[in-house]
């Protein structure tokens, strides 16, 4: 087919490749998930345990940080990288390419993420907590041995979810140079009139999307007990 002579399935040119670019959007999807994941989640418990905190102290740090979080919630991504041009020039040296966007992406999805993992925490059954804690178990390890034990298919789940969006948004980056499968798809389909890149982008996205449900959906059933139970 002549489709396949069209030079974004013939080459591995940074500028015209749908390969390297695919490459390009996984680096970027998975270091954003690395780091998201790093603060993300701590954060996310840090949401939980202060938000029935008695402490006066306890009630502010969850009132500043559920407000960070909101906050960086309410940002469309296109509005965020924008916004973030000069912190990002700051950090990483430039405004353009995989670093640049991989550090705005990271900045969306860590509140995204961390407001899932206090949800799922707040879905442990309020007994089993009491349980450990009639035992004389500490705070600490109830987190270690209830709370994430007992969360962690559905932050598998919420983990699956977060990816999937910083896919979404790595295909925005584009649209300020960040390379990768949207920069591809703008410059190269869009802008240039060219279906064939078009479509191309767009299944690869969709079966990268399907793949990682995918695995998520199974590393979910793999660590739920309750399924293995039934």
């Amino acid at each position: 087919m002549e489709w396949f002579d069209n030079p974004v399935f013939t080459t591995w040119d940074a500028n015209t490749s749908l390969w390297s670019n695919t490459l390009i959007t996984l680096y970027m999807s998975v270091g954003t998930m690395l780091f998201a994941t790093l603060l993300g989640v701590p954060l996310g418990l840090l949401l939980f345990e202060t938000s029935g905190a008695s402490g006066r102290a306890a009630r502010w740090v969850n009132r500043a940080v559920g407000f960070v979080v909101n906050v960086g919630r309410s940002f469309p991504f296109i509005i965020l990288i924008i916004a973030l041009i000069p912190v990002t020039r700051f950090v990483v040296g430039r405004v353009t390419g995989p670093n640049a966007a991989m550090f705005a992406l990271v900045i969306s999805a860590i509140p995204f993420l961390a407001r899932l993992i206090e949800i799922n925490l707040r879905e442990i059954s309020a007994g089993k907590v009491e349980a450990v804690q009639m035992m004389g178990a500490s705070r600490g390890q109830i987190i270690r041995q209830v709370l994430l034990p007992e969360a962690l298919p559905g932050i598998i789940g919420s983990l699956t979810t977060t990816m999937i969006a910083v896919i979404g948004y790595t295909a925005m980056a584009g649209t300020v140079g960040g390379k990768g499968l949207g920069d591809l798809a703008i410059r190269n389909g869009y802008q240039s009139y060219d279906d064939v890149v078009m479509i191309a982008t767009v299944v690869v996205l969709v079966v990268i999307v399907i793949a990682v449900q995918a695995l998520g959906s199974a590393l979910a059933r793999v660590v739920d007990h309750r399924a293995s139970a039934r």
